[in-house]
């Protein structure tokens, strides 16, 4: 514990000298035949067992990228086990799911084709049913050997990769525009780091670059395992990737479990579990202005 409240104060003293957070950029390099097709595919219902879901089920681009529900309910009205993270932005996250188990954007658009509670098909039986369709030609103009489930994930994560939402007003501020934000706003901000906050939400994504445990200074009563059903490891019981803050208005419920769907209440929940620091009402309430500054311009043309 005294190692951790030393790290904390070292990060804190190095706030002084430089920024952490770095704004998103206007756009990424990206083929764009790809992003057309990886479009199509996200919108089609025909990647899950029973055409009933596509990516955009659980993954909601009008709003937050996710589904706003504390679990999502997958093919034959199946519960999940886990929040839906947000597809905005993933493409900056150092890896992907909360507990890490895809190191990229390609190798996450595979987990859910294939989880049984979520669109349960199986690539063997979708690939030749897809070769039946318009999508063969489109494929073949594409990739030399068509329809894979390496090219179906590329394509996927290709478009996947321009959905970034940047010129938030807080990136607008960190660009030189000392008017984007209001007092409460900048107040908030000053008490994320102060805080500590930024100690973990830090980086273009403000977040999503490491693991934490979640429950350093509470028990946070969690059911998942976190980091240690990939690894196995006692030490990583608990740990899970630190979610971005991108948007976090339009995200809730909050926390892999969804605990809860008041932004407030994340923060306090924040205070207690990870940082164990009292907090007022009047800091939460500047600390969530802050926040709100996050919400960046959404894509254009998101719609199916």
């Amino acid at each position: 514990m005294k190692k951790l409240i030393v790290f904390i104060s070292s990060l804190l003293y190095l706030l002084q000298a430089q920024e952490l957070i770095t704004p998103i950029p206007d756009k990424l390099d990206v083929n764009r035949d790809k992003v057309t097709l990886g479009k199509q595919l996200y919108f089609d219902t025909r990647l899950s067992k029973d055409n009933s879901l596509n990516c955009a089920s659980c993954h909601q681009l009008e709003n937050g990228g996710d589904d706003n529900m504390r679990v999502s309910i997958g093919i034959d009205g199946r519960e999940g086990t886990i929040n839906a993270p947000t597809v905005y932005n993933a493409t900056f996250n150092y890896y992907q799911f909360w507990n890490g188990r895809a190191k990229t954007l390609q190798e996450q658009a595979a987990g859910p084709i294939e989880n049984p509670i979520e669109m349960g098909h199986k690539f063997e039986m979708l690939i030749p049913q897809l070769n039946k369709t318009e999508y063969k030609a489109k494929f073949e103009a594409i990739y030399q050997d068509g329809i894979t489930k390496e090219n179906i994930t590329d394509a996927i994560a290709e478009y996947e990769k321009t959905l970034i939402t940047p010129n938030s007003p807080f990136d607008l501020y960190l660009k030189g525009n000392t008017n984007a934000l209001t007092q409460d706003e900048l107040d908030g901000y000053e008490l994320f780091k102060t805080k500590g906050c930024i100690a973990c939400h830090h980086g273009v994504n403000i977040g999503g670059n490491l693991y934490n445990k979640f429950g350093i200074y509470r028990d946070s009563n969690s059911l998942d395992l976190g980091r240690y059903s990939v690894t196995h490891k006692e030490r990583d019981k608990y740990y899970f990737k630190v979610p971005s803050l991108r948007n976090v208005q339009r995200t809730a419920p909050y926390f892999h479990d969804g605990r809860t769907s008041k932004l407030d209440e994340a923060v306090r929940i924040m205070a207690q579990y990870q940082l164990g620091r009292k907090i007022t009402d009047e800091e939460v309430r500047k600390i969530v202005a802050f926040l709100k500054s996050l919400n960046g311009e959404l894509p254009k043309g998101i719609e199916p």
